[in-house]
């Protein structure tokens, strides 16, 4: 049984990429068969003689995977303009409905131990024609990590991104992974222990600002702490035992 996580951020811009791409390669070098996957991405260009929309993000994951799937696989909606998701659907006229989300997740994920679900923007995003695409880890149970961006402004959006989630009792929270991507972000550790408490629980991880860039450009980084790393499988695979 494939163990899913969905990945949300308090924003867009938070590195919920970066982090996504270092979960899957801490995994890859435990042996773990696993995969990152973004169902709906915008702001993407043309490449190869087909003029094939490709997009930044979903490639940084489907080269960071320890299972290299198809790149169709990996981002099955994929818009040209770096709009919001629904507008850039509506734009192309191409409705994304949790129906075909669902149908797509079942294929996609077979036959992998892990599969890693990086969300677009903050929880909350909306989908074309209609609802979100928090839609998708209510529907199947996913259980949900929080990439948590330390920038002004992060506790309130910490807060209520966990309380939104946490509202809807289908998808439980795994925890949160602490991402430093303002150098300038004054009292990080009194910040990081306001975190704690509005959270419930200390961050998985933490990542450390870096200028260090990757092919695809998100920051290519590794975990300052593991040891609290393996939790996050446990809790998803508890969930996906209480499910079944």
């Amino acid at each position: 049984m494939t163990l899913g996580i969905f990945i949300t951020g308090t924003n867009t811009g938070v590195g919920k990429t970066t982090v996504a791409a270092a979960l899957l390669r801490w995994l890859g070098l435990r042996g773990v068969r696993a995969a990152g996957f973004k169902p709906v991405a915008s702001g993407a260009t043309s490449t190869g003689p087909s003029g094939e929309l490709r997009n930044a993000d979903a490639l940084e994951l489907q080269g960071a995977s320890p299972v290299r799937l198809p790149y169709a696989t990996v981002n099955p909606y994929c818009f040209e303009p770096p709009i919001a998701p629904h507008l850039a659907a509506r734009e192309a006229a191409c409705p994304i409905e949790l129906e075909s989300l669902t149908r797509w997740y079942a294929g996609a994920t077979t036959g992998l131990d892990v599969a890693l679900i990086e969300g677009a923007g903050g929880w909350r995003v909306p989908m074309h024609p209609r609802g979100f695409l928090s839609d998708l880890p209510e529907a199947l149970g996913l259980p949900t990590l929080l990439v948590v961006g330390l920038t002004l402004g992060c506790l309130n959006h910490a807060r209520l991104t966990a309380e939104a989630i946490d509202a809807t009792g289908r998808s439980r929270r795994l925890g949160w992974i602490a991402n430093a991507i303002d150098p300038d972000f004054e009292r990080m550790p009194d910040n990081l222990a306001t975190l704690e408490e509005l959270l419930g629980a200390p961050p998985l991880a933490l990542v450390r600002y870096t200028s260090a860039r990757s092919a695809f450009g998100t920051a290519r980084v590794e975990f300052e702490d593991e040891s609290r790393l393996p939790r996050l499988l446990d809790g998803a695979g508890q969930q996906a035992n209480a499910a079944h």
